[in-house]
């Protein structure tokens, strides 16, 4: 094997040429699109990753809201049950209090309906000891009469009645 220097220069400004023109026609031209893939690639990462804390965020802010909610919702609860238990307590104080001034009345009306009663009675009683006092002066009778007199009214009194 001979070593031809003419073919090897040959060679050498052939590969040179191609060099040169491979470098300014398709080796800028691929380097540019590799370039914007590069700068695109990282846009989307830094996307993704701005994606990511905007997520993480929102779920904190969800995580807070749900939270809140539920403190909100023990608040009306609790509310509900101090106004029910108020309300409850207001039921009872009025239905006692109800009761108290029925209770009252009834003992008024008791006392009166009794008052009514005795002064009835000893309108009864005076007209009976006149009715009696008026039959001794008519007859003047011995003591056993008197008693039969008295037993007599008083039977009358217990049949009217």
């Amino acid at each position: 094997m001979d070593f031809v220097w003419e073919s090897f220069v040959i060679a050498i400004l052939a590969f040179g040429i191609l060099y040169f023109l491979l470098n300014k026609y398709a080796f800028g031209p691929l380097f540019g699109i590799m370039e914007k893939r590069r700068q695109m690639v990282l846009e989307q990462m830094e996307n993704a990753r701005k994606n990511r804390e905007e997520a993480s965020q929102y779920i904190e802010d969800q995580k807070q809201s749900l939270q809140q909610a539920r403190k909100e919702a023990y608040d009306i609860i609790e509310q509900a049950k101090n106004t029910s238990a108020k309300q409850a307590d207001d039921i009872v104080a009025a239905a006692r209090s109800e009761a108290g001034r029925l209770k009252e009345e009834a003992i008024r009306d008791i006392e009166a309906e009794k008052n009514k009663a005795v002064a009835a009675l000893r309108a009864q009683v005076s007209g009976l000891s006149v009715l009696i006092a008026s039959k001794i002066i008519e007859k003047q009778i011995d003591e056993q009469t008197q008693q039969q007199l008295v037993e007599q009214y008083l039977q009358e009194v217990g049949n009217e009645s």
